[in-house]
């Protein structure tokens, strides 16, 4: 079992959603960022933090340092369900080629159709399918 997938095991048990997963270039720091509905307090980071070390312990995982978070308030987009939970909110996506002439795009979130993703952007409706999508996160508004 890889690190990602053993994460993905361990925060799932706890009842979060693993929203993302960065490991160094030489594997010695580990950033986990979880969610949960109601919003992510310093108590859940420290009960999936826990968790984790006893896990990676047992299996034998090397590392330095372990950091567990909240996404924050741009959080990325990576999963279709996430295009769908954010359905109505704004959001930046960065394309892997260029749609002409173009990579970053900003618009509403309007759900998905037939599998691919909606955004409302000032220039109009725009459709893109999830392997396009280098890069989505939300943008807060204030």
């Amino acid at each position: 079992m890889n690190i990602a997938e053993i994460v993905e095991q361990a925060v799932a048990g706890l009842g979060y959603e693993l929203v993302d997963t960065e490991l160094s270039p030489k594997g010695r720091l580990l950033r986990v960022f979880i969610d949960i509905e109601r919003g992510i307090h310093v108590e859940d980071c420290v009960a999936v933090s826990n968790q984790l070390q006893r896990i990676f312990e047992v299996e034998g995982v090397d590392y330095d340092r372990l950091e567990v978070s909240s996404p924050g308030l741009d959080r990325p987009l990576k999963k279709i369900a996430d295009f769908e939970r954010f359905t109505g909110q704004q959001a930046q996506v960065r394309l892997h080629v260029p749609v002409g002439n173009q990579r970053n795009f900003v618009g509403r979130l309007d759900g998905l159709r037939d599998g691919q993703v909606v955004l409302n952007t000032d220039k109009g409706e725009l459709v893109f399918a999830l392997d396009q999508i280098e890069k989505a996160r939300l943008v807060p508004q204030f």
